[in-house]
């Protein structure tokens, strides 16, 4: 089991530690629900140093993302990132990632902690272009900084303006001390912030001059399981729970991110599913009654028969309701569709809403 730099101070705090991805990560603090809380109203920060971070650099740096990856990288300029996923050959997701474009012909990848050697191989396997790559995984920390006081409790730690670095832009800037610390505006909560990269010597510091700054502000340390709770109200996918291998960025509702303006790994395919339509698709949904849907628990139509299953679940500490997303078959899709879940024998009644769940 590996450890991150901070994972001393998370057992100092008495964080409830558990194996997360192969390392050994803090799930909870005081509570999902306060922590829940503390990134909605105030800040939170939460250690993701577990992530993975690929650097592809040389003048072919940008073909290579652009044959692996799904989205368009060449619309990246220096400074922007973007969200995207590289397909698998057959119609499934390898993993979800972020690219950031650092310099010309300089690109970092952030991945999924549980896929690192399982992209770095897919990606090295279509490297017949001579690019360089290197697995800064090991050697880099990352700070989650997020909720709507995120902002103002952290602008005393750099000289740069951190109100103007817009959503999915990034800065490579000086913070808490440091130089060439990049300050991302990226997260995965819902509720803004950012997400600062930072090597591991550096990465104590940093928490500390971070909760020194935002004392006043009530921030606090925050677990993964609210990080699953906070993201699962903005319907955003969890790779392993809601895409995976055999799931399509057009089944997952990620067409967004499928750009068929170029060429990339099983595109071809994926056009004709996109020109004869999806057979299923990742529905979002509330319990009609107060009830908790969990993952693998099954969907079934009001005559009983299963029709697919929950991929993520929970109760949502925002709105006090039951909130789950899963497969269906097209035509149980649409907004205000009724479907059940079936939770210990029982059917109880959910309907299919338009994603995010929790609006501002």
């Amino acid at each position: 089991m590996k450890n991150t730099a901070l994972t001393h101070i998370h057992e100092s705090l008495g964080a409830k530690m558990l194996p997360f991805a192969g390392y050994n990560m803090p799930i909870l603090y005081e509570g999902v629900n306060a922590e829940h809380e503390t990134v909605r109203n105030a800040v939170g920060v939460f250690d993701v140093s577990h992530m993975g971070e690929f650097l592809l650099t040389g003048p072919n740096a940008l073909a290579l993302i652009q044959k692996v990856t799904s989205n368009d990288a060449a619309t990246l300029t220096i400074g922007r990132a973007q969200y995207s996923c590289l397909p698998n050959n057959d119609g499934g997701i390898v993993d979800d990632l972020i690219v950031y474009k650092m310099k010309d012909e300089e690109y970092l990848l952030v991945v999924n902690a549980s896929n690192i050697d399982k992209d770095w191989n897919w990606i090295s396997s279509y490297n017949d272009l001579g690019v360089e790559m290197k697995n800064l995984s090991d050697d880099y920390s990352l700070l989650a900084i997020q909720g709507p006081k995120a902002v103002e409790a952290m602008k005393s730690l750099s000289s740069i303006d951190l109100s103007a670095i817009a959503y999915y832009h990034f800065e490579v800037a000086d913070f808490a001390g440091f130089d060439n610390v990049i300050i991302s505006a990226t997260g995965y909560t819902g509720s803004g912030g950012f997400e600062i990269y930072c090597k591991n010597d550096q990465v104590e510091t940093i928490w500390n001059k971070v909760f020194e700054a935002g004392a006043s502000f009530g921030i606090k340390p925050i677990g993964l399981a609210a990080r699953d709770t906070l993201r699962l109200e903005m319907g955003f996918c969890l790779y392993g729970n809601d895409i995976n291998d055999t799931t399509s960025p057009l089944e997952a509702g990620l067409g967004w991110i499928t750009k068929f303006t170029k060429k990339f790994t099983n595109s071809e395919n994926l056009q004709l599913q996109k020109e004869a339509g999806v057979t299923k698709k990742l529905i979002a949904f509330e319990m009609q009654e107060r009830a908790v849907p969990r993952h693998d628990y099954e969907i079934v139509d009001a005559d009983g028969t299963v029709i697919g299953i929950v991929t993520s679940g929970t109760m949502s500490p925002s709105m006090n309701v039951g909130i789950g997303m899963g497969y269906v078959p097209t035509a149980f899709s649409a907004v205000d569709s009724e479907i059940f879940i079936r939770i210990r024998k029982n059917d109880v009644p959910a309907k299919v809403i338009k994603l995010p769940f929790y609006k501002k």
